[in-house]
């Protein structure tokens, strides 16, 4: 650990070519945990990682259900979390998420911090951050 990567999201217009990059920067990694302040685009960054990785069926932020689930051609399954709703780690273990985490898929995590404990050793942790300028700030922990 300890390695870090920045990538630099100038706009809506740059997002794609920065999910490129996200996705040239992790490999083969896993399991990825989002961490941002509301509204700051951790929803809409994922999005364009779902679109980057061909997957053009996207169901929006899955801030109602959880999870969504996508499959790839050239990723396999990817699961989609959005945890902002639940109350505590028990809701998380009721929709089967240890099996999700555990698991050999891809998972994209937002406010991971609700599920401390139930997170794997090997998740990349991914910060995002507002800028001045409005532009955004991806730091991944590699």
């Amino acid at each position: 650990m300890g390695k870090k990567r920045e990538i630099h999201i100038e706009s809506l217009a740059s997002l794609q070519n920065a999910a490129v990059d996200f996705l040239d920067a992790v490999g083969h990694r896993k399991i990825f945990a989002f961490e941002a302040d509301m509204g700051v685009g951790k929803t809409t960054f994922i999005s364009a990682v779902l679109k980057a990785m061909g997957i053009s069926d996207l169901e929006g932020s899955p801030t109602y259900s959880l999870v969504n689930v996508y499959d790839s051609r050239m990723y396999g399954r990817v699961y989609h979390f959005d945890l902002y709703r639940i109350e505590d780690e028990r809701e998380a273990l009721d929709i089967g998420i240890e099996e999700m985490l555990y698991g050999d898929d891809i998972c994209f995590i937002e406010w991971p911090e609700k599920i401390g404990t139930l997170l794997p050793d090997n998740v990349i942790w991914s910060y995002i951050r507002r800028n001045e300028d409005d532009t955004r700030t991806l730091t991944i922990e590699l």
